[in-house]
């Protein structure tokens, strides 16, 4: 136990030189990080299609949003919370230079093994899935901004992005994967959370990223982000697993009962995520 206190101790000490830093930028997919620089070559791309180009790349799509946010392009100020505001108002040509920028240190930061590229294939591939879910549960069920949610289900696990990626950096400090595993289930949530306040996202996907796993919506809690990213988590292994009808209808998150999505509505629900997954994929194949 001391040694992987230890481990721990010595990790988060490097995590918080580096957010002083203000490193952070870091691979999540050498796969998509090729094809979206390849897509947004194109010269007659649409601003819809630069959107979803966008929305696959967690690391990308909150650098997008910071830009967006800061005084050189956001003189009045106004809060930018979605992808395609933040592509209006920065053009194409300026997104494309911060892919391309983002996408060179991505590349320079990629030295994975065959194991960990795999677990941040899997890890991108999953995040792409809660993202789709997000956005339609919030299209579909609520009042909230979809872009927005779909933004919050990409960046809900982007602390384990940034540990499997600092691990390859200090692999001295993990004798083993289940202590490498131990480590991110116990702080990933903490991570994401300091990373995304330090690109200054918006505080309600701060929270949905920090608590989605342990929400318990009180008696007076109005349906919000979190509620949305707590279902599309929840969701997701019945989605790869098309195992939608053995879930425990008894078992849910209180969310599923907030948003009104139960069984009568759930496989509508899935259908539509696959239709908005695969159009996500497209946009990068």
């Amino acid at each position: 136990m001391t040694d992987q206190k230890n481990t721990e101790f010595a990790f988060l000490e490097a995590f918080t030189a580096e957010l002083s830093a203000k490193k952070l930028v870091f691979p999540t997919s050498l796969g998509a990080t090729m094809k979206i620089r390849k897509a947004l070559s194109q010269a007659d791309i649409s601003t819809d299609m630069v959107t979803r180009i966008i929305g696959t790349e967690p690391v990308l799509s909150a650098k997008v949003l910071h830009l967006s946010n800061s005084a050189s392009f956001n003189a009045q100020g106004r809060k930018i919370s979605d992808l395609r505001a933040a592509t209006n108002l920065l053009g194409f040509s300026a997104v494309r230079n911060l892919a391309i920028s983002i996408g060179m240190k991505q590349l320079a930061e990629n030295k994975y093994n065959g194991s960990l590229s795999a677990q941040m294939d899997g890890l991108w591939r999953r995040s792409l899935r809660v993202a789709a879910l997000a956005m339609v549960i919030a299209r579909t069920y609520t009042r909230l901004s979809a872009d927005k949610a779909m933004l919050a289900g990409l960046l809900h696990d982007i602390g384990k992005f940034y540990i499997l990626n600092r691990a390859n950096h200090y692999q001295e400090l993990f004798k083993s994967e289940q202590v490498l595993w131990d480590l991110i289930d116990h702080w990933h949530a903490s991570i994401g959370s300091a990373i995304l306040e330090d690109w200054e996202i918006s505080e309600d996907i701060r929270v949905a990223v920090m608590d989605h796993r342990d929400h318990r919506p009180g008696p007076t809690h109005k349906v919000a982000l979190i509620d949305v990213v707590t279902v599309a988590d929840f969701l997701d292994a019945h989605f790869v697993n098309e195992s939608i009808d053995t879930l425990d209808w008894n078992t849910v998150p209180v969310s599923f009962k907030l948003l009104n999505i139960d069984k009568d509505n759930i496989e509508a629900l899935m259908q539509e995520t696959r239709t908005e997954l695969a159009l996500v994929l497209k946009a990068i194949n």
